[in-house]
This record gives C-alpha cells, sequence and structure tokens, in this order.
C-alpha cells in the first residue's frame, strides 16, 4: 500500500511525454538518475554545472514506449554552444562531450 502524499515512481499509462534522463557519477560505486521532461532545461542545467559526472542522457516516451541514447545528439549541442558563446568546454562536461563525439 502507498503511503499519503509519496508520488507513484510510474508515469500513468498513457500519459503522452517525452522524459529525458540524465545518468551521473558521483564517484566510482555511485551513480544516479536524474529525470527532466524538458530537454533544453536539461541541456541548460549540464552545461550550468549542475551535475557531477554527467554519463548518459535518455529520453523516452511514455505513450509511444520507446527509449534511446541521445548523449551523442547531447554532446554536440554542448559543443555548439560553447563554440557560439566562445567558451572553453568546461572541465566536468569534456569527459562526457569526448566520449560520445
Amino acid at each position: 500500500m502507498r503511503e499519503a502524499g509519496v508520488p507513484s515512481p510510474v508515469v500513468p499509462y498513457g500519459a503522452d511525454q517525452t522524459l529525458f534522463v540524465v545518468i551521473d557519477r558521483l564517484d566510482e560505486a555511485t551513480e544516479i538518475r536524474i529525470e527532466r521532461n524538458d530537454l533544453e532545461a536539461t541541456i541548460g542545467e549540464l552545461v550550468a554545472g549542475c551535475f557531477y559526472d554527467p554519463i548518459k542522457v535518455i529520453s523516452f516516451n511514455t505513450l509511444e514506449h520507446w527509449m534511446k541514447d541521445i548523449s551523442t545528439i547531447v554532446a554536440g549541442e554542448i559543443r555548439a554552444r560553447c563554440d557560439i558563446d566562445g567558451m572553453t568546454m568546461p572541465d566536468y562536461l569534456s569527459d562526457f562531450v569526448e566520449s560520445h563525439s
């Protein structure tokens, strides 16, 4: 039985949402998954340094029942934004971008 006030960890069947999960490594033994429903916000948070050591970004759709690794797309977008803004690739993103480019 679920406790009152605790949200369900599962999106209800039929809810048409595309979600983005960032897999972040905290240390050698610990990985966490952080879910977002907005790709633009997810990329912005990556560039802003809101993640310790991002490993992968996965998207999935709850209605169409698909998922895909979009790490290469996100890495390309991060590289493009750094180039456009004339900024050096942040250290915390260099491994992620290099491994997915």
